[in-house]
């Protein structure tokens, strides 16, 4: 996959006057174990309000506090990344506890729920999930590129049950 994101991070100057602080391409790379899956890692935060002052936050932000499998978990984290599923790549079902907008960039994709519901989704589209259990099903002839937001959830309750994290292995 030749997925590749520019990251534009601003910041301020000694005088408090806007700047760019780092301008950079970052090459997508393939997920663990799903090699039909690439994707960057653009941003996260692991707390509300967010520190957009200190330096140390600054560097702890752009390496990531991505913990618990593919989201922050610390009860106030936030993820963007950039997701690229292959044409015909295996799909598997899985839920976060997170609150998710997926934009579609390009490509087209389904969203598959574990009641059989199918949604086809065209570039412009969004999603908005809510802790369910769900597959990105790719069944068309171009990469399907998302950009996600992830946003820390409780999890979601159902039937008198916490509906928890499930992420299968690859």
């Amino acid at each position: 996959m030749a997925l590749e994101v520019r990251r534009i991070v601003t910041g301020h100057d000694a005088n408090g006057k806007a700047t760019v602080i780092s301008d950079e391409r970052l090459p997508a790379v393939s997920r663990a174990g799903r090699s039909h899956i690439a994707g960057c890692e653009i941003w996260s935060t692991d707390r509300m309000p967010v520190d957009n002052s200190s330096n140390d936050a600054e560097a702890q932000q752009r390496a990531g506090f991505v913990k618990r499998y593919n989201y922050v978990g610390s009860g106030q984290g936030t993820v963007i990344r950039i997701t690229e599923f292959a044409p015909g790549a295996p799909k598997f079902m899985h839920r976060t506890e997170t609150l998710d907008y997926a934009l579609l960039l390009s490509g087209e994709c389904d969203l598959e729920l574990d009641n059989g519901e199918v949604v086809h989704i065209k570039p412009g589209d969004v999603v908005v999930q809510r802790g369910t259990m769900h597959a990105w099903v790719n069944k068309g002839p171009q990469p399907a590129v998302f950009a996600f937001v992830l946003i820390d959830a409780d999890p979601a309750k159902a039937a008198g049950q916490d509906l928890r994290t499930h992420f299968p292995s690859p």
